[in-house]
């Protein structure tokens, strides 16, 4: 609920840009307040969660939560998670940033593909280096149907999702205004889908895909916070426009 009312509350000050400097400065300050404070949230939530898994007292609970989910495999649902996780990919989100990317270039958006792409680089990036600290090793309950590989915490898949798709989400709202909520509850859903995925297939532990959550929507809002405040300078706001 969190992001979704952020990326709301970011995607409505598009248009108040156009106004008189002093009221997008104010309506700036507070979506950086509330910002910032979300990155804060979202750091809190990973740092205890981190510290619990350190501690390996989370293990009753995960493994519950797992075995809980096992009882409702069905041949069907394999199949549809398999494809949900999908979606969640690294691969498959660097491709559709770097389509992006192009579309942002092909229309001289420095600022939009400069956020696009320090956003999910950082995410990659951030997400191998944290799965290198902790070294959890993933959970091995009953056999499966996916292949996967390296460490298991925090989830690359939630933590890169949640940043590709929410910024891909709060980008679209911000050029659709009438659709803003369409398109943010189908984004919000989207990611949701996709952890539930790591945990049905058996892949991660449930703090796994909560921590990267968290970690994503840290980096996620930090990167959509520097792009709004750059489109308050005059040499950076027209590498940001929508030359459509």
């Amino acid at each position: 609920m969190v992001f979704q009312n952020l990326l709301h509350s970011l995607g409505k000050l598009i248009p108040k840009l156009k106004r008189p400097k002093r009221t997008a400065w104010s309506s700036m300050f507070g979506v950086v307040g509330t910002g910032a404070l979300t990155v804060a949230f979202g750091l809190w939530g990973f740092a205890e969660i981190a510290s619990v898994v350190l501690e390996k007292e989370t293990e009753a609970f995960d493994r519950g939560i797992l075995l809980a989910i096992q009882e409702f495999h069905r041949p069907w649902m394999d199949r549809v998670a398999v494809g949900v996780t999908f979606l969640g990919e690294p691969v498959v989100l660097t491709v559709l940033s770097l389509a992006v990317g192009i579309l942002f270039l092909w229309r001289q958006r420095w600022g939009w593909f400069a956020s696009l792409a320090i956003a999910t680089a950082g995410a990659i990036g951030f997400n191998f280096w944290l799965k290198t600290v902790f070294s959890r090793a993933r959970p091995e309950l009953w056999d499966r149907i996916v292949d996967v590989g390296y460490y298991s915490f925090p989830s690359g898949h939630a933590m890169i999702s949640l940043v590709v798709y929410g910024w891909l989400g709060y980008w679209l709202a911000s050029r659709f205004p009438r659709w803003r909520a369409v398109i943010l509850s189908l984004t919000v859903v989207a990611i949701a889908l996709i952890g539930f995925s790591r945990l049905y297939l058996g892949v991660h532990w449930p703090t796994d895909v909560i921590a990267g959550f968290a970690a994503g929507l840290a980096w996620l809002v930090t990167c959509i916070l520097s792009l709004e405040v750059a489109q308050q300078f005059p040499f950076l706001k027209s590498s940001t426009e929508d030359r459509s």
